[in-house]
């Protein structure tokens, strides 16, 4: 029988309290890949409210898929506030959805590790976005974004000491293979619920 992420958090003697507090929480695959990434490349060094505006324009400008965003002109995207880099890196994710074979099945026969390099070989994909990727898109069990700021406050204030990200990892060790959910409980606890508040 395959273990259960909550009950198997709830009995470490460190993150136990925080799901006590909070409950079960879920992580669901998105629907729609190519858009999840593009959610997660807005939110990249703007804040969760100015990523909202953007992403609002934006969806309402252009429909999200690959080909309509390279059919799009990208001064209608700048104008949905799109940086000019950002157009750069949206355009270049959808080339590669076309032309890579990016898909939900070609995804799920690569590990996790396997899927950030595929997504970081492509420029304005980073690590940190490649972990939104993973958990927020493909619903994999076992990320630990450490690059995502809220994470590293959580952490901080969850061991009462002042660590680095390699400390971190370490530390996170303990909630293998539920990572990802243990960085749910981090966000829930420490940042209101609000994710993908770090950077590339």
């Amino acid at each position: 029988m395959t273990a259960d992420p909550i009950d198997e958090l709830a009995s470490d003697e460190i993150l136990g309290p925080v799901v006590a507090e909070h409950g079960p929480l879920t992580l669901d695959p998105a629907e729609d890949l190519y858009e999840r990434l593009v959610v997660s490349l807005i939110r990249q060094q703007v804040s969760m409210e100015a990523a909202a505006a953007i992403q609002d324009r934006l969806f309402d400008a252009v429909e999200v898929t690959p080909e309509a965003m390279l059919a799009a002109d990208p001064a209608d995207l700048r104008a949905a506030g799109l940086s000019e880099a950002k157009v750069e890196y949206v355009r270049r994710a959808a080339t590669a959805f076309r032309d890579r074979g990016w898909s939900r099945e070609a995804f799920a026969e690569l590990s996790d590790a396997e899927v950030a390099e595929e997504l970081t070989a492509v420029h304005g994909i980073g690590p940190w976005t490649a972990d939104m990727f993973l958990m927020f898109g493909l619903g994999r069990e076992d990320v630990f974004p450490v690059g995502d700021l809220g994470i590293r406050k959580g952490m901080d204030v969850l061991f009462d000491a002042e660590m680095t990200r390699a400390e971190m990892v370490d530390a996170a060790d303990r909630w293998r293979p539920y990572r990802s959910y243990a960085s749910l409980y981090l966000w829930n606890h420490y940042e209101n619920g609000d994710t993908e508040v770090g950077r590339d």
